[in-house]
């Protein structure tokens, strides 16, 4: 589904923003994988088409590289990043760092972020970085499998503080896995927060800007 909307509907734009956590799990640019190569091939080719791709670390592609930015025809962006319109200002941010209720993971969100840390971790041999891969990804299998798992919600004062360091404006982000659109009012001026939808098997969401307006917009399976 990803692959026809990049080979389709996103050549649409100007711009495509991918906000964190587009891999499962990347432990590496020189990471061999055939699954992962096929979208990178796709996000190439959108990019010769005339698409300007952007993508900013998730708290699973924490390792993407320039290497990986390069082969993509896409650009690394940081978190998190002001993005001025002519017609309208936003802030985008993957939004994990904004979970602060959650103790355990921003613990490790501080270790793995950390750029020693990710040197130590690239110098390892692939095969282990491959073994580290699997065991991210059964660990991720095993949380969305456990019904009563409730993933951290942003906490609302340092969101507060983050609207307001950022001028009020819009902010778009992922990660809760809570799609939704808040209202915000920060020393009484009305904010709007954006959260990104995920995408499964049956359905996709990309959040569109036409130059006055933010839409989601379904991406759906072929019928």
């Amino acid at each position: 589904m990803f692959l026809r909307f990049l080979s389709g509907r996103a050549r649409q734009a100007e711009a495509l923003y991918i906000l964190g956590d587009l891999f499962e799990v990347w432990v590496g640019d020189d990471i061999d994988d055939p699954y992962h190569n096929q979208i990178t091939a796709a996000l190439r080719a959108a990019s010769e088409a005339g698409l300007k791709i952007f993508i900013m670390h998730g708290n699973r592609d924490f390792a993407l590289g320039d290497q990986f930015a390069q082969a993509a025809g896409a650009k690394l962006l940081p978190d998190p990043y002001d993005l001025t319109l002519p017609e309208w200002s936003f802030v985008l941010s993957h939004g994990d760092a904004l979970c602060l209720d959650d103790l355990a993971y921003q613990a490790y969100r501080a270790k793995v972020r950390d750029p020693e840390w990710q040197r130590k971790m690239r110098a390892k041999p692939r095969f282990l970085r491959s073994l580290l891969g699997r065991y991210i990804r059964w660990r991720s299998g095993r949380r969305k499998r456990d019904d009563s798992y409730i993933y951290a919600d942003l906490q609302p004062a340092a969101t507060d503080d983050f609207l307001r360091d950022h001028g009020y404006t819009t902010f778009i982000h992922g990660h809760t896995h809570r799609a939704a659109t808040h209202d915000h009012i920060v020393d009484g001026i009305h904010v709007e927060r954006w959260v990104l939808a995920d995408w499964h098997e049956d359905r996709g969401e990309a959040l569109v800007w036409d130059g006055e307006t933010l839409n989601r917009e379904a991406i759906l399976p072929e019928s």
